[in-house]
């Protein structure tokens, strides 16, 4: 399965060192890494404001799927995660945005804090991508 294994990467000099990319697709499973709000310049997207931290997460989320052959529409599952359990609905409404079609499986939780102190959420997104190849054990089935 080695073969058809492709790796996406967003350039963090993390990924290395630490031994992860943004996305893994193999065959048509596509999952995408917890995603924080960085900005373009590194710094923090939307410090204290969890909805556009949200926006931001799932921009780099729907970047990495596209590298990777799949779009919004194949996403099958969704994790959030909040330091402030309380302030779900602010990134739910970014999620909704997205996703009101799709309506992936969705999970929130509270984490006690991420590595930079600044981000109020993350993302994690799983998909699955619709294929003619006879070697992908899924297929679309749907309209």
């Amino acid at each position: 399965m080695s073969s058809s294994r492709r790796l996406v990467t967003s350039g963090s000099p993390l990924e290395p060192e630490i031994g992860f990319s943004r996305a893994v697709r193999i065959g048509p499973y596509v999952s995408v890494a917890g995603t924080a709000p960085i900005a373009d310049d590194g710094a923090t997207a939307g410090p204290g404001d969890v909805y556009a931290q949200s926006v931001r997460c799932l921009d780099i989320a729907e970047q990495a799927l596209r590298e990777a052959g799949a779009t919004l529409a194949d996403v099958i599952r969704t994790r959030v995660m909040l330091v402030d359990i309380a302030r779900w609905r602010e990134a739910a409404r970014a999620h909704g945005e997205r996703f009101s079609q799709v309506r992936p499986a969705c999970t929130f939780v509270e984490v006690s804090r991420f590595i930079d102190p600044e981000w109020l959420v993350e993302f994690e997104v799983d998909a699955v991508v619709a294929t003619n190849d006879p070697r992908d054990s899924v297929t679309h089935a749907g309209p």
